[in-house]
């Protein structure tokens, strides 16, 4: 019967909170050890009640030689009245065989009633265990819902975060992007720009163009004049 208050004792006093952490379906759980529990009680009364008749049979049995030793005691008495020693030495055997018996009988109706006592406050423990357990089933069971309710809402939480992670990495991304465009852009505007000694190169090409066509310029207003 230890194991049975060791099992009750488990759902009784435990957490919700390990509950959930050990067990895949705690709610589950909570019904099914209620159930073991009514079970266990039916079968520790039917225990309790065969230690009980078996206290009972022990008493009966005791009182019934009792009797029987008072009864060979007042029978010796007679036979002594009626001065008959052989008689009532004869009924003074019987009584200590008797007595004997009942020797014996009175320490094993002690240690029976004993136990039958022991387990009737085992089987109110035990139902009381059980009213116990029936009154936090609700609390439990909505204590547990509770929080797998809490778990799905972090759940959920992460879920957004993870999502808001994403869309960080993703501007980040964006800006690198543009960032190396921009640098692009700068390098080929660079590219594209003439050096200052490209630039004076340029420009002496120029003022030659423009130099030989005012002497070409200047040779065919002479040729007019001429």
């Amino acid at each position: 019967m230890a194991n049975i208050f060791t099992r009750i004792n488990d759902i009784i006093n435990a957490n919700v909170n390990d509950l959930v952490d050990r067990l895949e379906d705690p709610e589950r759980m909570i019904k099914q050890v209620i159930r073991e529990m009514e079970e266990n009680i039916n079968q520790s009364k039917e225990g309790v009640i065969d230690a009980i008749a078996s206290e009972k049979q022990l008493l009966r049995e005791l009182e019934s030689q009792r009797r029987q030793s008072e009864g060979w005691l007042k029978k010796a008495q007679l036979a002594l009245e009626a001065e008959n020693e052989e008689l009532a030495r004869s009924a003074l055997a019987r009584k200590k065989e008797v007595d004997s018996i009942i020797k014996n009988l009175e320490p094993a109706w002690e240690s029976a009633k004993a136990t039958s006592e022991r387990l009737k406050r085992q089987l109110h423990q035990l139902e009381a265990k059980l009213e116990e357990a029936k009154l936090k089933r609700s609390t439990l069971i909505a204590r547990q819902r509770a929080t797998q309710a809490r778990q799905q809402m972090y759940k959920t939480e992460d879920k957004f975060q993870s999502s808001l992670d994403a869309q960080t990495r993703f501007d980040r991304m964006e800006d690198k992007v543009g960032y190396m465009e921009s640098r692009t852009d700068a390098l080929a505007e660079l590219e594209g720009e003439s050096s200052p000694l490209e630039k004076e190169f340029l420009q002496m090409e120029v003022d030659n163009d423009v130099e030989m066509e005012l002497e070409a310029l200047k040779v065919k207003v002479q040729k007019k004049r001429a």
